[in-house]
């Protein structure tokens, strides 16, 4: 630990530069905001806590590249880290008392022998503080008490995992000052997951934590969703020439827990003709020969969205591998032929109960018309409202994103980057 007034000097000076350029990239103007963003927490930490010694962790929010409504299924993603991210400002304790402070919300102060899972606390912060600190417990770590000040990021409602971003850090933390830094990736994310599943009281899957907590670009087989299969894949698509974009459709997620649960719901119903129980157990092939005796027999929605999944997990395999082999060209084809899966198949893009709100096909429309050649766009993460996702060539990035905005609203485009690293104690 080094004391939080010497902390704050060395940023000023530069001491932490190239950790800095490492995790946000070297432009001048981002290694200026990231000073001013780093000495500001140190400030407000000690206006809360007093100076003291003290560590800097991080944790990214991620993005999903390919692989859409794949997980739930026991399938396989392609997702990344991006280079937005939550920060934590952390001390020890004197006492036996959690005391953390997120950037924008109220105080929470709880004795950290206090794991008790209470329905009033669903779907708040302390929860997943208190599921994060007991599923670290569950796995044989160690945990302790702790002062932290969080400033975060990302985006919160645009599908680049806030809260995975929050359990990632929240066990880095712990990993950091009671396990020397030893507790996996991997057990970070499951961890997360079990904090947001049982004490947040919010049912998702495996992916966002472990693109949190990883980095980079990360291939996930979750044929055994306990044990995942994680694969880093090292890529830089700056190198290529290209941003990824990120735009805000305005679209609201209001009404639309019934849109998302059907998906799952109408896979299933495939899955039934064949009396299994989750689509990863069936072939492409074997849907298209069943079908003259499942024509009509299931909806037809639910082939359409078995025939996605079906033909995703192969995308997902070919744009895993394109970035392997260093073939940009062909990963960016794979993402446009997911993109039009997930529109003509899985049919995320809008609610059939609201058919004249369509912000997600629109911002497609505009953005193909727009790119051309510049760039492949699709829906972003669940669909149906929220976010679509850009890869643009970096020329273009600017005209982009000033015409999405004159349509949008400013502020509609963010234009991100891959991050290298996941869950991380900085300084």
């Amino acid at each position: 630990m080094i004391s939080s007034q010497t902390l704050q000097k060395q940023i000023a000076d530069g001491t932490f530069d190239a950790k800095l350029k490492e995790i946000y990239g070297s432009e001048a103007d981002v290694l200026t905001a990231q000073r001013g963003r780093y000495r500001k927490a140190v400030a407000k930490y000690e206006e809360l806590f007093g100076a003291g010694d003290v560590e800097i962790y991080s944790a990214p929010g991620r993005t999903e590249i390919c692989g859409n409504h794949t997980d739930h299924q026991h399938g396989t993603v392609l997702a990344a880290s991006i280079n937005l991210d939550a920060i934590a400002v952390v001390g020890m304790a004197d006492n036996d008392t959690i005391e953390f402070v997120s950037e924008g919300y109220d105080p929470i102060r709880f004795p950290v022998n206090d794991l008790e899972i209470t329905e009033e606390a669903k779907g708040t912060t302390t929860a997943l503080l208190k599921g994060v600190i007991k599923g670290m417990q569950d796995h044989n770590y160690k945990t302790g008490a702790f002062k932290a000040y969080v400033t975060s990021d990302v985006l919160s409602g645009s599908g680049l995992s806030s809260s995975a971003a929050l359990e990632s850090i929240i066990g880095t933390i712990l990993s950091g000052l009671y396990n020397d830094m030893n507790v996996s990736p991997i057990d970070i994310a499951i961890i997360g997951q079990y904090a947001e599943n049982v004490y947040f009281g919010k049912p998702s899957g495996l992916m966002d934590q472990i693109a949190c907590s990883v980095g980079d670009f990360v291939h996930i087989d979750f044929a055994d969703p306990a044990k995942p299969v994680v694969t880093k894949i090292n890529f830089d698509i700056t190198a290529e020439g290209y941003r990824l974009c990120i735009v805000d459709t305005k679209g609201s997620h209001a009404n639309l827990t019934d849109d998302y649960a059907a998906i799952p719901a109408e896979m299933k119903e495939v899955c039934a003709f064949f009396g299994k129980e989750y689509l990863q157990e069936i072939t492409l092939d074997e849907l298209i020969t069943a079908l003259p005796k499942l024509y009509g027999k299931v909806g037809d929605r639910s082939l359409l969205r078995a025939f996605h999944y079906l033909t995703e997990v192969e995308r997902v395999s070919r744009a895993s591998a394109a970035l392997k082999e260093k073939r940009f060209a062909d990963f960016l084809e794979v993402i446009r032929e997911s993109g039009n899966s997930s529109y003509k198949y899985l049919q995320n893009v809008y609610s059939n109960k609201y058919e004249q709100t369509q912000p997600v096909p629109a911002t497609l429309m505009l953005s193909e018309y727009y790119l051309k050649d510049n760039g492949v766009c699709r829906v972003h993460g669940g669909g149906f409202a929220g976010t679509i996702q850009a890869f643009v060539k970096e020329e273009a990035v600017a005209g982009y994103k000033a015409f999405i905005e004159n349509i949008l609203g400013e502020g509609a485009c963010h234009v991100l980057s891959i991050r290298k690293q996941g869950g991380i104690k900085v300084l």
